[in-house]
C-alpha cells in the first residue's frame, strides 16, 4: 500500500481515535506514526540513511525526506548521511559545518514486513504515553483514599481497577480475614505510586495506620476542617487499633467528635476496616501524661520517663497487668508504637521488690565505703543520699538536717568520702597511666579518672584519639535494626554522660587541637538559629 493511494486524512482519524480511547494527546500518536513511517523507509532505501517523515496536521499529507549534514572532510563516519564542505557547494552557496541538506523523497510502498514493524512503534510509543499519563496522574495522589474494582487475584494479590490503570494491593496490605471477588468494590489507600520500566506501578494499602486517618478525616468534618488533628496512630490491622487526637477549640471535644452522635463516626470507620476495635485517645504533650492515656482501659499507679534512651517503665496494680499487657502484649505493643517509646510494664510487687534491691545496694554502699554501722547507712539512703560524691561534696546543711547528726559528725562522713574517692582518683589515675594514657588526656577538663582509665581500657589514650569518638560511642545510644530498637553501650555511659555533655567533650577537644575553628562554631548556630525562626515564622 502507498501513503499516496490513500486517503491522507486516515492518518489524522486514526491518530484521534487512539488518543481518545487511550487518553493521550493526539500529537503523541501522530509523532509515533513519523517516526514508524521513517523506519519503514530506512528499510527501503538502506539503514545509513537520515530518513524523516512529517505528517502535515491539517491534510495528513505525509513527506518523506532525506536530511544530510555538512562535517569536516575527516570527520565522515557516514557517507550517505554527511558529506564535506567542497560537495556542499552544489547545494548551498556558501555551506558550513553543521549545515544541513534535506532532500524529498518518494514514499514508500507498505509492504506486509514493513506495516507490521509500523504497528509495534506506534503501539510501543502508545504505551509509554500512557505510562507517563498514568504516572503523572496518580503520583500527586499517593497518600489519599481511592475507591476500585477487584479485577482478580494473582498469589495472593489483589489487582484492583482503579480507573484510569490498575494497582495492586498487596497481600500483606489487606486486613487479615478478607476476602475479594472479581468485581468487589473496594476502598484503599494509595501507599505509593513509583516509575518503573514496565510502567508504573501504584501500590495500595488497607492496613496503613494513614488509611485510618483518612477515613476518620472523611467522617469528622472537625478533622477536614483542621479544628481536630490526629497525632498518632496505630493499628493491629483487623484487630485492635488505637489513635491519638487533639483538639485546638477548647469548646470541641476531640474524643467526642470522632466518637459522634451515638457512636455513629466511629463505627462507619469500624465497619469499613471489618470491625476492627479502636480506642480514641486524647493527645497530651506531656508524655507520661500521654502514656497513661494510651494504656486505657488500664489504671496506671505510677510512670518513670527515661528521656535519653526513651524508655519508659509503668507501674500498674497486680489485678491490671493482664489488661495493660493485653492479648498477646496487644495492648502495649500499640501504646508503644503510639508514643514511640518504649514501655516496660512492672506490678507494684515487682517496683517495690527492685527498690528494696536498690536500697540494699546503697545501703552496702554506705557500709563499706564510710565504715557505717547499718541503721547510719540505711538513714543516709533514706535521706535520698545515692553515691559517695552525694556525700562528699554536698553542703553540710543538708547532713545537719538528718536526725542525729551534729556538725562534726557531718564534716567526718565527708572526710571519710572524700578520702575514699581520692584514693579511689589515684588507683584509676595509676592504672590509666599503666595503660598508656597520657598527660593530654589525663589533663583534659571535663574527663575524671575514672573516666580516663575507661577510656584507656577502650584503646583512647590521647586527647587526639578522643577527639576522633563520636558522641554515641562516648555516652551510648540505641539503633533500629529489623524494626527492634538495639542498645549501643558507650564507654562513658556509666558515668551517665549524656549526648549533649559528650558532644560537647569532643567538641572542646577538637578546639582544643586546632581541627576546629570557634569562629566557625558561631556562625554554624547564628545560621541554625535564623532557619528555626524561618520555620517558625512559616508556620505562624
Amino acid at each position: 500500500m502507498a501513503i499516496t493511494s490513500a486517503n491522507q486524512l486516515e492518518l489524522l482519524q486514526t491518530a484521534e481515535a487512539v488518543a481518545r480511547e487511550k487518553m493521550i494527546d493526539p500529537e503523541l500518536v501522530v509523532e509515533a506514526m513519523e517516526e514508524s513511517l521513517a523506519r519503514a523507509a530506512k528499510s527501503r532505501y538502506g539503514a545509513e540513511l537520515d530518513i524523516r517523515v512529517s505528517i502535515d496536521r491539517k491534510t495528513g499529507k505525509a513527506t518523506f525526506t532525506r536530511v544530510r549534514t555538512v562535517v569536516e572532510d575527516d570527520a565522515i563516519e557516514n557517507d550517505r548521511a554527511e558529506l564535506n564542505v567542497a560537495d556542499a557547494k552544489q547545494y548551498l552557496e556558501d555551506p558550513q559545518v553543521g549545515d544541513t541538506i534535506v532532500d524529498e523523497v518518494p514514499p514508500v510502498e507498505m509492504g506486509r514486513i514493513a506495516a507490521q514493524s509500523a504497528k509495534q512503534v506506534i503501539l510501543q510509543k502508545v504505551r509509554e504515553a500512557e505510562r507517563d499519563r498514568q504516572y503523572e496522574e496518580f503520583k500527586d495522589r499517593a497518600g489519599t483514599i481511592i475507591n476500585g474494582l477487584v479485577k482478580r487475584e494473582e498469589y495472593g494479590n489483589v489487582i484492583v481497577d482503579i480507573g484510569r490503570g490498575e494497582a495492586i494491593l498487596r497481600r500483606n496490605e489487606k486486613i487479615g480475614r478478607e476476602a475479594y471477588r472479581p468485581n468487589d468494590r473496594i476502598r484503599v489507600y494509595i501507599k505509593d505510586v513509583r516509575r518503573e520500566p514496565r510502567g508504573p506501578q501504584i501500590f495500595l494499602s488497607r492496613t496503613a495506620p494513614e488509611f485510618m486517618a483518612e477515613l476518620f478525616k472523611m467522617e469528622v468534618p472537625e478533622i477536614y476542617d483542621g479544628i481536630i488533628e490526629i497525632k498518632a496512630v496505630a493499628r493491629d490491622p483487623g484487630s485492635r487499633a488505637k489513635i491519638a487526637v487533639i483538639s485546638y477549640d477548647n469548646s470541641i471535644d476531640p474524643v467526642g467528635a470522632c466518637v459522634g452522635m451515638r457512636g455513629s463516626r466511629v463505627q462507619a470507620v469500624v465497619n469499613e476496616l471489618q470491625g476492627e476495635k479502636i480506642d480514641i485517645i486524647p493527645w497530651n504533650e506531656d508524655q507520661p501524661t500521654f502514656l497513661v492515656n494510651a494504656l486505657q482501659p488500664a489504671e496506671v499507679t505510677k510512670v518513670v520517663l527515661d528521656e535519653e534512651a526513651e524508655r519508659i517503665e509503668v507501674v500498674v496494680p497486680e489485678e491490671q497487668l493482664s489488661l495493660a499487657i493485653g492479648r498477646r502484649g496487644q495492648n502495649v505493643r500499640l501504646a508503644s508504637q503510639l508514643t514511640g517509646l518504649d514501655i516496660d510494664i512492672m506490678t507494684e510487687e515487682e517496683e517495690s521488690a527492685r527498690r528494696q534491691a536498690e536500697f540494699e545496694e546503697r545501703t552496702k554502699l554506705f557500709i563499706e565505703t564510710l565504715d557505717l554501722d547499718e541503721f547510719f547507712a540505711q538513714l543516709l539512703v533514706s535521706e535520698g543520699f545515692t553515691s559517695l560524691e552525694e556525700v562528699a561534696y554536698v553542703d553540710v546543711n543538708e547532713l545537719l538536717i538528718i536526725d542525729g547528726v551534729d556538725e562534726d559528725t557531718a564534716s567526718e562522713l565527708q572526710a571519710r568520702a572524700r578520702d575514699f574517692l581520692e584514693a579511689q582518683n589515684k588507683k584509676a589515675l595509676e592504672h590509666a597511666r599503666e595503660l598508656g594514657a597520657e598527660d593530654s588526656l589525663i589533663e583534659f577538663e571535663g574527663l575524671t579518672p575514672q573516666m580516663v582509665e575507661a577510656l584507656a581500657e577502650d584503646d583512647v589514650k590521647t586527647l587526639e584519639d578522643f577527639a576522633t569518638c563520636a558522641d554515641w560511642e562516648l555516652a551510648g545510644g540505641w539503633t533500629t535494626v529489623d524494626g527492634e530498637r538495639v542498645k549501643d553501650d558507650g564507654v562513658l555511659e556509666k558515668f551517665d554522660v549524656s549526648l549533649e555533655e559528650a558532644q560537647t567533650l569532643v567538641m572542646t577537644a577538637r578546639i582544643q587541637l586546632g581541627w576546629v575553628d570557634p569562629a566557625d562554631l558561631v556562625s554554624e548556630e547564628n545560621e541554625t538559629a535564623e532557619e528555626t525562626e524561618d520555620a517558625q515564622e512559616a508556620e505562624a
